[in-house]
């Protein structure tokens, strides 16, 4: 590489430097203290107007991640650059206005180890709301979201323990998938039937098929949420492994759009992704689309990065000669 080369380089090292950070920040904090800022501490700040509720909820954040505004350029490009934009304030009605938060019911039903009921977040307890937002110099920013009121969620437990969900992140990050729908539409993973029931509303979705493994989860479905639905009769259910369906019996049916959902955060679905991304060659007719995609590519760029920067640290034979090559190739192995 040319020196102006490495000087780029430098400068994408600082900025994944800075991802890492962040994100670990966040993951701590979502971890181990999410319910740290109170509705208390933001009515104090606010009193007469000093602060707006973002700015009060950024003040306690960067004070709880030892960052400080007058302190090093990394401390204020952190706060300035990843914590503001992050931080949002979430209105409720935007979510219990939704049609399916308001036609169908799923609180207060028992089935055998199974049991549906209303889970809650206080006031300003920080849930990431949507996908990350991946900007143009590949910094990436997890959007954080408040209530300012306590906001009440469907969830399903088995046995007493959460095993699904139904909050802000996942009608949001579900939208642009949603959207898209028209004609035959397949989605991989069932849950509590969100994408279902809101493809199955749409005049343009001729059907919606669902792929799910577990029995359990159909049963419950078809007898306790299908009947709610509004038009059932587009619905089909295919109790199959997503990734056996995809190989051998979805290229027959040309699907017009495929939406895939079956992991519960990019820990577990990174690899979900590598091993489905391969087949969309079988269905060329078909659009894919992936939950949380931008988180995805987010953990293989990191791994694509660290492999492009080992290479030059090493002089690796093959490590790439300029800035445009490394880039490119972070770029194309994340994607």
């Amino acid at each position: 590489m040319t020196e102006k080369d490495r000087i780029y380089f430098s400068r994408l090292e600082d900025t994944f430097k800075l991802n890492f950070k962040i994100t670990n920040l966040y993951a701590r904090y979502l971890e181990l203290c999410p319910e740290l800022i109170t509705k208390e501490m933001i009515d104090l700040l606010t009193e007469g107007g000093a602060l707006t509720r973002e700015e009060a909820i950024v003040a306690i954040l960067s004070e709880a991640f030892g960052l400080d505004i007058d302190g090093s350029a990394e401390e204020r490009k952190l706060i300035r650059d990843y914590l503001i934009p992050s931080v949002r304030m979430l209105d409720a009605k935007r979510y219990t206005e939704n049609p399916y938060y308001k036609n169908i019911r799923v609180e207060n039903i028992k089935d055998g180890a199974w049991e549906y009921r209303c889970e809650s977040y206080p006031a300003y307890r920080g849930v990431i709301c949507h996908d990350m937002i991946i900007n143009e110099d590949l910094s990436e920013i997890p959007p954080l979201g408040f209530f300012p009121e306590e906001f009440k969620f469907p969830a399903v437990l088995e046995d007493g323990n959460e095993w699904m969900t139904l909050t802000p992140v996942d009608l949001d990050t579900s939208d642009e998938a949603i959207e898209a729908a028209r004609g035959k539409v397949v989605t991989f993973g069932l849950g509590l039937g969100y994408y279902a029931y809101m493809c199955s509303e749409k005049p343009e979705v001729e059907s919606i098929t669902i792929i799910e493994k577990s029995p359990d989860v159909i049963r419950l479905f078809r007898t306790h949420i299908l009947p709610q639905f509004g038009h059932p009769e587009k619905v089909r259910i295919i109790e199959a492994d997503a990734f056996e369906y995809a190989e051998k019996d979805m290229p027959a049916e040309c699907y017009d759009l495929a939406f895939v959902d079956t992991w519960r955060d990019a820990s577990d679905g990174t690899p979900m992704y590598e091993r489905m991304k391969p087949l969309e060659r079988l269905s060329p007719n078909t659009k894919f689309l992936y939950w949380i995609e931008n988180f995805l590519i987010s953990r293989r760029r990191a791994v694509a990065y660290e492999k492009v920067s080992n290479m030059l640290r090493s002089g690796d034979k093959d490590a790439p000669r300029s800035f445009d090559e490394a880039l490119s190739i972070i770029t194309r192995e994340a994607e």
